[in-house]
């Protein structure tokens, strides 16, 4: 009778049942998708320099759904498992800005490209105003706190600088949240003032905001040379799967705290365990959102994964 008492006692803490199958379900198919398209960029490797940091990027989909479904089986370890969610995305972000450089030729020839549009627009003449190629304008409100951009190393360093940074702080979050959620004092989705989750979710918003501005910028100056791989649809993809993850997560939060949360399929569910089942579902979506026309969004080619899919 114990060992059923104890049995029962676990069940009725865990994740409703439905879920995890549901779950499991999504979490099988993305699997199946996402290594079969690694393994056909794999026998297909005939440009490393781009499909290395590409392997990288789509191996966050199984990784995703991986710890998301083991912290949507056991909550009480989700906040363990997500210092190796994190680190991986801030390493995926970092694979992406570097496959965006390998399309333009290499790190060296990506700033001498820069460095000519910027020398373009410096020899022009004074009257021929209209020709900003060299430049990278800052939208409202930032175009009243930063000045023009000038193509060249130094907006490289500054985009690459934007990227890194981001991994450091996600990075170090994560550690931090493990830290104090051994003193009881992180409270993963409070909002208390006792309680360091809040901070470190301000923290990661300015430094996420950032990132996502660098890249914005760093695509504003190099979309025509994209043109080829369809950068927009890339970065758009790609925002979503990361920017849009992390402010699902906070928004599931704030909603519970605000007693927002009342249907029965809700009640079912930890506020932390609807995050991860809808992860488990949407980078399902992911892998399917990744062809468009043919077109790999790992690739600047037709390949074969994408026509299967």
């Amino acid at each position: 009778m114990k060992y059923q008492d104890l049995i029962t006692s676990l069940l009725a803490r865990s994740t409703p049942l439905w879920a995890i199958l549901v779950a499991l379900a999504f979490v099988i198919l993305s699997l199946s998708l996402s290594f079969y398209l690694v393994f056909e960029h794999l026998s297909a490797y005939k440009n490393p320099e781009e499909q290395k940091f590409l392997i990288g990027v789509i191996l966050m989909v199984p990784c995703y759904a991986i710890e998301s479904f083991a912290s949507l089986v056991r909550p009480s370890i989700s906040v363990y498992i997500e210092i190796l969610r994190d680190c991986y995305e801030s390493f995926a972000m970092y694979c992406f800005g570097r496959y965006l450089v390998a399309c333009l030729g290499g790190e060296e020839r990506t700033i001498e490209f820069m460095e000519r549009k910027g020398r373009a627009s410096f020899k022009a003449p004074l009257l021929e105003h209209g020709d900003d190629t060299g430049f990278v304008k800052h939208p409202f409100p930032m175009n009243y706190i930063l000045k023009p951009w000038r193509l060249g190393r130094w907006f490289y360093q500054v985009v690459k600088f934007g990227i890194v940074q981001y991994m450091l702080f996600k990075s170090l979050s994560a550690i931090l949240a493990v830290i104090l959620e051994a003193f009881n004092v992180y409270c993963e989705g409070e909002f208390k003032v006792a309680c360091g989750y809040p901070y470190i979710a301000v923290v990661l918003n300015f430094s996420q905001s950032w990132a996502l501005y660098c890249l914005v910028q760093f695509y504003t100056a190099t979309h025509d040379e994209l043109a080829r791989i369809k950068p927009l649809y890339k970065f758009l993809t790609f925002k979503s799967i990361v920017f849009l993850t992390w402010w699902q997560g906070v928004a599931i939060a704030l909603f519970y705290s605000l007693g927002l949360f009342k249907s029965a399929l809700a009640d079912g569910l930890h506020k932390s365990t609807v995050q991860d089942f809808i992860i488990c579902i949407e980078y399902n979506r992911s892998i399917h959102s990744s062809s468009t026309d043919g077109h790999c969004f790992c690739c600047s080619s037709i390949c074969v994964p994408c026509k299967a899919l």
